[in-house]
């Protein structure tokens, strides 16, 4: 498909003599006169590979027209533009590249010159395209390993507790779903679901004996346990790209009105991340089997959370979860 240019200048002698030596090297060439017609053709027509925009013309300069250009939406914001300029105006040059225009061309033109920087503009950001989109790609691919080497660890962990089995990828859903209705948008979700998977890695460092434990945990053993929101952020923080990972692990014992552990951190001390997956690690603690008792019926398990409010859980994130609770009619929402 051939290249296409939209030059915009009030001169018609201008624009048929651009066109005349853009399309002879195989150009599409659009004329437009002002810059009201640029921005009211952009709004129903494709993006062109690049905008010859003059700066004198009347009712709307060049600069006052860029500037609505990149307040348009989508890919139109960023379509590369060179000024077209008769005067040899060193501050409007300035101004016009500090604006983020690709460069200047002088009028009249030189046939060569209008060609090579027309080639040279629209190839290079045909390269950037190209490079940004390999770039999304390769992130992504990044992502979605990271991702399966964080959940191959939630599996992990969860193998350690034989009365836990899923509970990392629970309490992620769940704290997924109580940030999306909270708000949070889609990368914060990705990020907090990941959180809610590893909130548990520092039970890593925590004896089977202990965690497997069938009877009550003496004093010493109930320690060990408490030690895992400090061995979890230990581990997450060499994970310099995404700093808050370790928030969940650490934190998502703290109780809202102050007397969790490991810190005895109280109300918005805590990080809101881990305040989520408190209320969802509880909520799931307590609609799993354990050794010692089954499921608590969803009765029971409304009341503790109602209860626990402004002490245990940020009243915030405690009545989304008693949303999804009501909403759950079948009561689905546990460990099968």
């Amino acid at each position: 498909m051939a290249n296409w240019v939209i030059v915009v200048d009030d001169d018609m002698v201008n624009l048929n003599v651009a066109g005349r030596i853009l399309s002879r090297e195989g150009i599409r060439v659009t004329a437009l006169k002002t810059g009201q017609s640029l921005l009211d053709y952009l709004s129903e027509n494709d993006v062109p590979d690049l905008i010859l925009l003059d700066l004198k013309m009347p009712e709307m300069d060049g600069f006052e027209t860029y500037e609505k250009l990149r307040g348009m939406k989508g890919e139109k914001s960023d379509v590369p533009v060179i000024f077209l300029t008769a005067d040899e105006n060193r501050e409007s040059e300035a101004r016009g590249l500090s604006m983020g225009a690709m460069d200047f061309i002088k009028k009249p033109f030189i046939p060569e010159v209008l060609t090579l920087r027309v080639k040279h503009i629209i190839e290079l950001n045909h390269l950037q395209k190209s490079l940004a989109d390999e770039v999304e790609k390769k992130t992504q691919e990044n992502e979605k390993l990271f991702m399966h080497v964080v959940s191959s660890l939630a599996e992990a962990i969860d193998a350690k507790d034989t009365y836990t089995n899923g509970h990392s990828s629970r309490v992620a859903d769940y704290s997924k779903e109580i940030a999306k209705r909270a708000g949070y948008g889609s990368d914060q979700l990705n990020e907090i679901y990941m959180m809610g998977l590893l909130h548990d890695v520092g039970k890593i460092g925590i004896p089977d004996a202990v965690i497997n434990k069938p009877a009550r945990l003496t004093d010493e053993e109930y320690e060990i346990i408490k030690n895992h929101p400090v061995l979890g952020a230990r581990i997450l923080g060499n994970i310099k790209e995404m700093p808050h990972l370790a928030d969940g692990a650490r934190w998502h014992h703290e109780w809202y009105g102050g007397k969790g552990y490991p810190d005895g951190l109280n109300g918005d001390e805590i990080p809101e991340a881990a305040r989520i997956i408190a209320v969802a690690d509880a909520y799931d603690a307590m609609t799993s089997f354990r050794s010692y008792r089954n499921p608590l019926s969803q009765e029971e398990v409304r009341k503790e959370i109602e209860e626990g409010k402004g002490t245990q859980f940020d009243p915030v994130y405690a009545d989304i979860m008693l949303e999804m609770i009501k909403e759950d009619v079948d009561y689905k929402m546990r460990e099968g």
